[in-house]
C-alpha cells in the first residue's frame, strides 16, 4: 500500500474536527504522522475509543487507552457566540479551522452551527470571552466529517496562497490578529483600556441602529 493511500484510509477514519488536540495541524497532518512517522493511534480526544479501534483495525496495532495529555474525550459540542458582548475582533473567525464562524471587522459575529466542529479554538482568542461551548443539537456524522474535511482543505488552500511562506496555523493567526489584540502590547491594563473602548465603541453602535 502506498504511503498516500494509507494517509487517506486513516484520515477517513479521524473525525474531522479540526481541532488539533492531537497536537498536530488538523486530521490530514494526523494521519499522515501516523502512516509516515509511526505516531500513537491514541491522540485524538473527539474520536474516543471508538476511533482508536477503528485505527487499530485498520493498522492491525494494539488498542490503546486516550492518552489524556491530549484531552478527554466527551459529547459533542458546538460554539456559541454572545452577540451581545461581540465587538468584532475577528479573531474568533481567523482561529476556526472550517469558516464556521461569519462577520466583518468591527461587526457582530455568529456560528453556522451545522458547520461547527466543536473544536473550540475560537474560544481562547476572544478577549472579551463572549464565545461559550454548549452541547451540540445534531449528531457529529459520516457526512458532516467529509464536509468539515471539504472545509478545512479550502481554508488551508486560501491560508497558503495568502502566506507563502511555512508557518502553523496558530503562527498565522498571530499574525493576522485585529488591531484590538497588538495595539496594546504585552501591557495588560493598555490591552483591558483597548477592549474596554472596543465594548463602548460596539454599545454605541447598538444604540444607534
Amino acid at each position: 500500500m502506498s504511503s498516500s493511500s494509507l494517509v487517506d484510509r486513516i484520515d477517513a477514519v479521524l473525525p474531522q474536527t479540526q481541532c488539533t488536540k492531537c497536537g498536530y495541524e488538523g486530521c490530514r497532518p494526523y494521519a499522515q504522522a501516523i502512516a509516515e512517522d509511526h505516531e500513537a493511534i491514541n491522540r485524538c480526544p473527539p474520536g474516543g475509543s471508538q476511533g482508536i479501534q477503528a485505527l487499530a483495525r485498520l493498522l492491525d496495532l494494539p488498542e490503546l487507552p486516550l492518552d489524556e495529555d491530549c484531552g478527554r474525550h466527551g459529547p459533542l459540542m458546538a460554539a456559541v457566540v454572545d452577540e451581545a458582548h461581540c465587538i468584532g475582533c475577528t479573531l474568533c473567525i481567523q482561529a476556526c479551522p472550517v469558516d464556521a464562524i461569519v462577520g466583518a471587522n468591527k461587526l457582530m459575529h455568529t456560528v453556522i452551527a451545522d458547520r461547527c466542529t466543536g473544536c473550540d479554538l475560537c474560544v481562547a482568542p476572544c478577549p472579551v470571552d463572549c464565545i461559550s461551548m454548549v452541547p451540540a443539537q445534531s449528531d457529529w456524522t459520516p457526512e458532516r466529517a467529509d464536509a468539515a474535511r471539504g472545509h478545512h482543505r479550502r481554508r488551508q488552500h486560501r491560508l497558503d496562497r495568502l502566506h507563502s511562506e511555512s508557518s502553523a496555523l496558530a503562527a498565522r493567526t498571530l499574525a493576522n490578529k485585529a488591531p484590538i489584540a497588538t495595539q496594546a502590547g504585552s501591557d495588560p491594563a493598555l490591552r483591558q483600556q483597548a477592549i474596554a473602548q472596543a465594548l463602548a465603541r460596539a454599545r454605541a453602535r447598538r444604540q444607534q441602529s
